[in-house]
């Protein structure tokens, strides 16, 4: 077992915690495993998220700082936004396309949606109100929302991940600017810091098949007796995971073919523990550490790339969520019995384009970010209680998605600018 990759380890926790979950709904051990098994879930997502911050912070200010001028940067950072977008029209796009070819929402029972409408109205509200507050605010407000007024405050929630990325990025920027013999202790200070924390990583994962096991054991209990529920939306999930494999085995090896020399298997293999971990956690930050590591120390990319590309992907890069929300919209507009235009479609990927930038890099945030693309199409908000069964195990398998975007797209900056060691 010692000799095991980590991956392997962690497949080995996923498939235990799958089966235990299923046995405890067997012999009713819910309580037991609600109580006991669960919560040590919880905490291993709250040490990668307790890392999540500081890894940015300092891994941003290490990279940037590294840089010989801002002109280096402005060339790193134009190419990494220019990809990032690129990415996420592609994903909504083939979305559409899906979901237009598929038709899932005309399968859909009006018994079944009535009854998914009275188990998740509440649930619905609380997304609609999260979600009205954001529009109420103003076209321009995504772009008040990157500037913190408190430093400290935005590093006390890693929803407010853009706002420390922002202030990394000044410090560092500012940093550049100045004489170096003024600046060389601080320098220092946040390389030994980035060191630090990427051991506190290496420590963290090593909980990480345990931590996945707690995981999914609680998830298969939660769902409980939702097969019926799981069979309704089967076809809805099947136009999201047909998309969401589509992204990885085409346009992510086509694309990396293009631009880098690198095989994609041996790409797969190398972010395979940042994808199950992905997998488990629903979150692009909590994976964050994980995914640096193995960019670095596997792919060969560069710390100046991984500290800056990664971090930034992480918050504005979420080619499944994209995708997802372009499929559930269509989805719904569909099982109630709306015909959308080519404008109306055009609105969803500008909208779900748009709203990828703002959505935090924490589970079920996409969902949030849904409700203002069915909005911008006339589409009743509450029409997402119909896709809330199954929206858990989705977005799990759209963040394994999010996490391979920004390390294919991290892979081939690193490989634009030759910043990628040879093996």
């Amino acid at each position: 077992m010692k000799n095991l990759p980590l991956y392997w380890k962690i497949i080995i926790g996923m498939v235990l915690g799958v089966l235990y979950g299923l046995i405890a709904n067997s012999f009713g051990w819910i309580e037991f495993v609600g109580l006991w098994v669960k919560p040590f879930g919880v905490i291993f997502v709250n040490l990668l998220k307790l890392i999540a911050v500081p890894l940015v912070f300092a891994s941003l200010v290490k990279g940037i700082s590294s840089l010989s001028d801002v002109s280096k940067l402005s060339r790193i950072g134009s190419r990494t936004i220019f990809f990032y977008i690129c990415s996420t029209v592609i994903s909504v796009s083939l979305g559409l396309v899906l979901v237009n070819s598929i038709n899932p929402g005309n399968s859909f029972s009006e018994e079944k949606k009535i009854e998914l409408k009275a188990k998740y109205a509440s649930k619905a509200d609380l997304k609609i109100n999260a979600a009205n507050k954001v529009k109420g605010e103003g076209p321009l407000q995504f772009l008040v929302d990157i500037v913190p007024s408190n430093i400290v405050n935005a590093s006390s929630k890693n929803q407010n991940m853009l706002q420390v990325i922002f202030f990394a990025i000044l410090f560092a920027i500012s940093l550049i600017m100045m004489p170096n013999k003024n600046t060389i202790i601080v320098k220092g200070f946040f390389d030994g810091l980035n060191d630090i924390i990427l051991k506190m990583v290496d420590l963290i994962m090593i909980a990480a098949p345990y931590g996945v096991f707690a995981l999914l054991a609680g998830l298969v209990v939660d769902f409980g007796g939702s097969a019926d529920l799981f069979i309704a939306l089967g076809m809805y999930s099947l136009t999201v995971i047909i998309g969401l494999l589509f992204l990885i085995f085409i346009v992510y090896p086509v694309v990396l073919k293009s631009f880098t020399k690198i095989k994609y298997l041996d790409f797969l293999k190398a972010i395979m523990p940042a994808q199950m971990l992905a997998f488990s956690t629903s979150s692009s930050a909590a994976t964050l550490p994980v995914t640096i590591e193995r960019c670095e120390n596997h792919l060969g990319v560069s710390k100046e790339i991984t500290s800056f590309v990664l971090p930034l992907g992480a918050t504005i890069n979420m080619d499944g969520t994209s995708l997802y929300q372009a499929v559930a919209a269509v989805f719904i507009a569909q099982a109630f019995g709306y015909d959308l235009d080519l404008a109306a479609q055009l609105t969803i990927v500008l909208t779900a384009t748009l709203a990828s930038i703002g959505a935090a890099a924490v589970p079920g945030a996409g969902m949030v970010m849904l409700v203002i693309v069915l909005s911008a199409i006339g589409i009743e908000p509450e029409g997402i209680a119909l896709i809330f069964a199954v929206d858990r195990i989705l977005d799990m398998l759209r963040t394994v998605v999010n996490v391979t975007g920004d390390a294919t797209i991290t892979t081939i900056i690193a490989s634009l600018e030759g910043k990628i060691k040879s093996k």
